[in-house]
């Protein structure tokens, strides 16, 4: 019995997305498949994309630029939440789904579908932050999922594709799962299941091995306007662009790679391994600069907010009251994050070698050794006798 008349299905042009074109209809009783394929700067052709949705079935293939939405309104924030889920990795791929679960909402309120559908299957965290994304956007609408139930393997999906003229894939397929925007790119699986296995230089396409890299450091300013990155070596850019470049330079110093194992929301380790030189070296630059501009109790409290702001958004929480809490409080922190930060790029890392900010706290006739110090010494007996007086009236209860 058909679960949905029209569906809106959010179609990457691979294998899984394909077959669910002809499974939602022949399977489920769908009667229109409308694709989406958004372009998050995954640097794609996405017009052969979007005919072979149709050439698959599909009513109406739509492909929706979305690279500016992305990095503006999902990938600043995070640099503004400093965001690393479990201090390592910064969202890259996490931060793309509610961006693609908000466009199928769009999609299917234009198009009338009473349904919108991804290819996710049981094992993975984005099957989670789509469906909780697109409930949390229009709690009415249905999420059909055709790979979490189909329980076909890879060789019976493409099987089943072919029977619809669904071409099987032409080369031997890659061992490895990848997904890849603007911000980065996501490999797993293959020989990366072994946590022992180190990853071979075929898995990664952003970044220079290190033993390619120059062997002359690159030195670059990031400037930053209320916790947004502005500009690039002194050039105002605008963020896709600044992205871009900045993805290029680090990049080609080896910067980015991140090896980990990964806790899912699913309650699974997985090995992953990630591409983002940009994201990483912002956030670096980032936090740099909140350190001399935000005093000590707001920047060390932020940091509880921010660990909490990235396992929101890796566990697809990205609509929720506390997100949106959490995102008021790290807004007002960011009013007084302007300035520069310098960095040295070089062998694989980005190293802060200077910041500067009007709105600087740092004082340097009260941090200096020398003969311009205005630090009164001699309040410092008082301060450290009331400091100290829980901790002396404990140690003599303890000594009785």
């Amino acid at each position: 019995m058909g679960r949905a008349k029209r569906v809106v299905l959010a179609y990457s042009g691979g294998v899984d997305t394909s077959v669910c074109i002809p499974y939602l209809k022949q399977e489920w009783g769908v009667e229109e498949v409308i694709t989406l394929a958004a372009d998050l700067g995954q640097g794609d052709e996405l017009g052969p994309i979007r005919q072979k949705a149709l050439d698959s079935g599909a009513v109406e293939s739509l492909v929706v630029d979305a690279t500016a939405e992305f990095v503006r309104d999902y990938a600043f924030p995070a640099i503004q939440a400093n965001s690393l889920y479990e201090g390592r990795y910064p969202l890259s791929t996490a931060l793309a789904r509610p961006l693609i679960a908000k466009l199928l909402v769009e999609a299917a309120a234009k198009y009338g579908a009473d349904a919108v559908a991804h290819g996710c299957t049981g094992k993975g965290n984005d099957q989670v932050r789509f469906d909780v994304s697109i409930a949390a956007l229009n709690p009415d609408l249905k999420v059909l999922a055709p790979a979490r139930e189909w329980g076909m393997s890879r060789e019976e999906t493409i099987a089943y594709g072919e029977r619809f003229g669904i071409p099987a894939p032409v080369k031997k397929s890659s061992p490895y799962s990848i997904d890849r925007n603007l911000l980065g790119r996501s490999i797993e699986a293959g020989p990366l299941e072994d946590p022992l296995h180190e990853p071979l230089e075929e898995v990664y396409a952003l970044t220079k091995a290190i033993a390619n890299t120059p062997d002359e450091p690159a030195y670059i300013e990031l400037g930053f306007e209320k916790g947004l990155p502005v500009t690039l070596n002194g050039q105002a850019l605008e963020p896709v662009a600044l992205i871009q470049q900045l993805n290029a330079i680090a990049g080609e110093h080896g910067i980015g790679r991140i090896d980990m194992i990964e806790n899912r929301l699913v309650g699974i380790k997985s090995r992953e391994i990630y591409e983002t030189p940009a994201l990483l070296v912002l956030i670096q630059a980032h936090q740099d600069l909140e350190s001399l501009v935000l005093t000590a109790d707001v920047s060390q409290y932020k940091r509880s907010i921010e660990n909490s702001w990235s396992n929101l958004v890796y566990n697809g929480l990205w609509y929720s009251p506390l997100k949106a809490a959490l995102d008021a409080f790290i807004q007002q922190t960011q009013a007084r994050v302007t300035g520069t930060v310098r960095l040295r790029l070089f062998k694989g890392n980005a190293t802060v070698v200077g910041r500067s900010s009007e709105l600087s706290l740092y004082s340097p006739d009260m941090a200096t050794y020398g003969a311009e110090d205005r630090f009164d010494h001699k309040a410092a007996e008082g301060f450290i006798y009331v400091w100290g007086m829980p901790t002396r009236i404990w140690s003599q209860t303890q000594n009785r």
